[in-house]
């Protein structure tokens, strides 16, 4: 037969318990300056591995339930690998694939924006084929471009979060992820090159909303819906000027 125990009883017991119990201190944990306490018991190196199996794990199991979701899910978690690395990307536009080679930049819910020294490309996730490190390439990232120069920080975002986040990209990317026309509001008036699986148009960012993109080419406004970009790259100012060319002879033999 189970003995129950009244509250006021049990607190004594529980008392005593913890003041016979061998106590151990951590010094790892006790200096270290982390804001919350520690995931696990076990070494710090256990907890980070374990950690890592258990995120890997989860994914599996979701994909395997939602086979939908599984091409996002994994190119969102091979890039956010590969944040800051070189990364070469197999894309579809037609019946033609395209490899495109670049810097992780940014990873959102949809999309991936990498750079290069001439440009930054958009991909959308449903024009991406495959993703993988290109060949001679160190599979380590520059360990400087991870930090983030606040010594405030951590309190800011334990006082602050909201403003704190928004006021930088690095923060929005982060901890949110956003979609490919949210990200594309924030680079209005930038030069454009949208392509297509039918046509490349050009121009600069108009607006953006979940179904198409806005863009302009002086007077002339133009709209592309999300679902039939297969990739988006930034024009340097150099390039402007053919386009200017051929849209100057093209309205004078018109």
């Amino acid at each position: 037969m189970k003995t129950r125990m009244r509250l006021d009883e049990y607190i004594p017991v529980l008392l005593e318990k913890r003041r016979n119990e061998d106590k151990s201190q951590n010094e790892i944990f006790e200096t270290s300056d982390g804001i919350t306490s520690p995931t696990g018991a076990g070494p710090t190196e256990e907890i980070r591995i374990f950690n890592e199996y258990m995120e890997q794990a989860n994914l599996l199991n979701i994909t395997n339930a939602a086979p939908e979701k599984r091409k996002p899910l994994m190119l969102k978690r091979f890039f956010k690998m590969k944040r800051n690395q070189q990364v070469i990307i197999y894309s579809k536009n037609g019946n033609r694939t395209i490899q495109t080679l670049g810097k992780v930049s940014a990873i959102g819910r949809d999309f991936v924006m990498i750079t290069n020294l001439k440009e930054r490309i958009w991909i959308p996730y449903h024009a991406i084929e495959s993703a993988n490190i290109p060949t001679g390439v160190p599979n380590f990232s520059n360990t400087h471009q991870h930090f983030i120069y606040d010594n405030n920080l951590k309190q800011k975002l334990l006082s602050n979060f909201g403003e704190t986040v928004s006021k930088r990209d690095t923060l929005i990317q982060l901890f949110y992820e956003e979609p490919l026309f949210t990200n594309l509001q924030s680079w209005k008036s930038l030069w454009l090159e949208v392509q297509t699986v039918k046509e490349n148009v050009h121009g600069k960012v108009h607006g953006a909303d979940p179904q198409k993109l806005r863009i302009s080419f002086f007077n002339e406004k133009m709209e592309v819906k999300i679902e039939n970009i297969t990739s988006i790259h930034s024009i340097r100012f150099l390039s402007l000027i053919p386009l200017f060319s051929r849209r100057f002879l093209k309205l004078l033999f018109k």
